[in-house]
């Protein structure tokens, strides 16, 4: 039995796009015993993987994990994070290791010289070369989500009018220069002719009601009211998300959902767009072609650092209303 241990510390889209590894290792390497370290705040994401042996979940104290984890004696270590904390446990573990290439040095010419120097390889496909030596291939399957039934979330969690389908409308992102403005959301919650619930976490609970106050009926703000596995119930339920680039973006491309992406300060040039494997994904993203200013940097801003955030100020809302009317036709 070959015991592995893979680490992603964070955040939520980051996570789900390891669960090819985790599968493919699991399932290709034999008698593999998979087990996985990330951070307590993530746990929810791979609690109920069932690929996974064991879930490792620290706090503050690495050095106190890396002691328990001593104790296991792993064979491999496929370091997916790379950072200042993933070299400490393999320097605690001094087993066979295998460390993924973040392609620093592309990125930083990408977003400060605008010079595309990245593969046209998405980020699944380069974690799995980090493991190719073990003759570990891509199965093709895409992502994993999985959630117990007690994530679920009754019918009667929403309104009535929304039990029939809607449109999950992600209206919250890590940082600012990711999402769109308040206006623009109400622009599209507006032209949108469907049910309609908004997703995202107690910090944009807020900007949904004002968003929801547009149409109480077609609109259900979800935002704050449900946990992250929850929230992933009901991507999985929708007929159809519209998101920004985040972690539910990834969770509904695990559940191969049709998606639309708005893009702002980030592309899907650093390779980390909705991932369907070798499924017939339905998507469409939306980017404001021309601006030189873009991409400003590989995760995001507070504020535009030009100030004119023409990113998403630009973004045309009659487009993005007659893709999903269009995407939701064909279902």
């Amino acid at each position: 039995m070959a015991k592995f241990l893979i680490i992603r510390f964070s955040s939520i889209g980051d996570i789900v796009l390891t669960t090819p590894v985790i599968r493919c290792l699991k399932t290709q390497v034999p008698d593999a015993e998979v087990h996985f370290l990330t951070k307590q705040s993530f746990k929810s994401i791979l609690a109920h993987n069932p690929y996974i042996h064991q879930l490792h979940l620290v706090n503050d104290d690495l050095g106190e994990m890396i002691q328990q984890l001593q104790a296991l004696q792993f064979d491999y270590l496929i370091d997916l994070h790379h950072n200042l904390r993933s070299l400490r446990v393999k320097r605690g573990l001094q087993v066979k290791s295998f460390s993924f290439n973040k392609l620093n040095i592309e990125k930083w010419l990408l977003t400060n010289l605008k010079i595309n120097r990245m593969p046209a390889v998405h980020i699944v496909d380069r974690y799995l070369q980090t493991i190719s030596s073990l003759g570990v291939v891509n199965d093709g399957k895409g992502l994993d989500y999985f959630i117990s039934k007690a994530d679920h979330v009754p019918t009667n969690d929403i309104p009535t009018s929304h039990s029939a389908g809607y449109v999950g409308l992600v209206i919250g992102a890590a940082l600012a220069t990711k999402k769109l403005p308040l206006d623009k959301l109400k622009e599209i919650c507006a032209a949108i002719n469907h049910p309609i619930i908004l997703l995202g976490g107690p910090e944009d609970k807020a900007e949904g009601d004002k968003i929801a106050a547009i149409d109480p009926i077609k609109i259900y703000n979800a935002c704050g009211k449900f946990k992250l596995n929850e929230s992933a119930d009901l991507v999985r339920k929708a007929k159809l998300i519209i998101t920004h680039d985040t972690g539910l973006m990834h969770v509904a491309a695990a559940y191969q959902k049709p998606i639309i992406t708005i893009w702002g300060n980030t592309v899907p040039a650093l390779g980390m767009g909705p991932y369907f494997g070798t499924q017939p994904g339905l998507q469409h993203s939306f980017e404001v072609a021309g601006l030189r200013c873009r991409p400003c940097s590989k995760i995001g801003y507070a504020a535009c650092p030009k100030g004119h955030f023409k990113c998403m100020n630009q973004q045309q809302v009659p487009a993005i209303v007659a893709t999903a009317h269009q995407m939701l036709g064909h279902l």
